[in-house]
């Protein structure tokens, strides 16, 4: 039971912290990146259609992405797509390419977003922590039922706060490393 217990806490506590890193990617910085287009979609013969999959994405330079469609006639609604996908971003045709030039963030814009990744972790923490509350719930009730015994619970109980702590420490890692990349200028 412990064992299963630990294992699945230890799922959760992750996929949390997975959360929390796809949150982080979503959140743009001065630079460009590759990722940034990613839940961006084209109409595409009547379906909507991720950009990656009718356009190269690539980047040009440190702050331009270039994309170059598959079909040249796909062109404008690619332009479209990213100009209508609340980016801030304005694509500009270059022959058969895309560029997409990233603008640079205002010291007040780096503040906020800097705010915004600190309310993300602290949702991920929560999370992880709600994780915590449940495993040393599931070990309390199991006690109860004298599925195990005290030093059992007790040391369980020790391993899943071990564990909270290593994915908290993580996510104050992430935190870190996303606010040095917004300041960056």
């Amino acid at each position: 039971m412990i064992p299963e217990l630990k294992k699945n806490t230890e799922a959760k506590m992750h996929k949390s912290v997975e959360a929390f890193k796809v949150d982080l990617s979503k959140v743009r910085t001065g630079r460009a990146h590759s990722g940034i287009l990613d839940h961006v979609t084209v109409d595409y013969y009547g379906t909507q259609t991720p950009i990656n999959q009718v356009a190269k994405v690539s980047l040009i330079d440190g702050r331009t992405i270039g994309v170059a469609p598959f079909e040249k006639k796909m062109g404008q609604a690619i332009e479209k797509a990213i100009r209508d996908s609340n980016l801030g971003l304005n694509p500009a045709a270059a022959g058969d390419t895309i560029r997409v030039p990233m603008p640079s963030l205002t010291e007040e814009r780096r503040k906020e977003l800097a705010k915004l990744v600190h309310k993300e972790a602290e949702t991920a923490k929560v999370s992880v922590r709600n994780v915590r509350r449940d495993a040393i719930h599931a070990l309390k009730e199991a006690l109860k039922e004298k599925k195990l015994s005290e030093n059992e619970e007790r040391r369980a109980a020790d391993d899943v706060q071990k564990l909270t702590d290593r994915h908290i420490a993580e996510i104050d890692k992430l935190l870190a490393q996303k606010e040095a990349e917004l300041m960056a200028v």
